[in-house]
């Protein structure tokens, strides 16, 4: 005996396989049309000089940021804290490579001026002695 009926069930009004399809390529515009920015992570203030002089070094050039706050250096492009001892062996391993190496350093204006001898001394401990420049702003930019 059975006393109820069975109803058939209605396909549901909204197909959910389409909206999946929307949401991705959504999704994937989104992803396409974002800009990142790239937040610098030092904040640095270049001494000026009215003698500044653009030089162009002969490969990549071992660029070291000297802050006033530890930690004081900072290596390469990629802005990544090092230490004495790490810029000390990071200049030997760049002049076995390339003997005519390039440093360029970026100190901040109120930095002090022991802090950049000490990347000097590095710099000529590890026999980079034909190029080293320092990156300055013109002054009255």
């Amino acid at each position: 005996m059975q006393f109820t009926t069975r109803k058939k069930r209605q396909a549901p009004a909204v197909i959910i396989i389409s909206l999946i399809d929307i949401l991705i390529v959504l999704l994937i515009f989104l992803m396409v049309t974002t800009s990142f920015k790239n937040f610098p992570a030092v904040k640095l203030v270049l001494p000026e000089a009215r003698q500044a002089k653009q030089t162009k070094a002969s490969g990549t050039p071992l660029i070291v940021t000297i802050t006033k706050t530890e930690p004081y250096y900072y290596l390469n492009a990629n802005r990544r804290p090092a230490t004495l001892t790490e810029l000390q062996t990071e200049f030997t391993r760049q002049v076995a490579a390339n003997s005519n190496a390039t440093l360029v350093m970026r100190p901040d204006k109120d930095a002090s001026f022991g802090i950049v001898l000490k990347v000097i001394e590095a710099a000529n401990a590890a026999k980079i002695k034909n190029s080293l420049d320092v990156a300055v702003k013109q002054a009255g930019q």
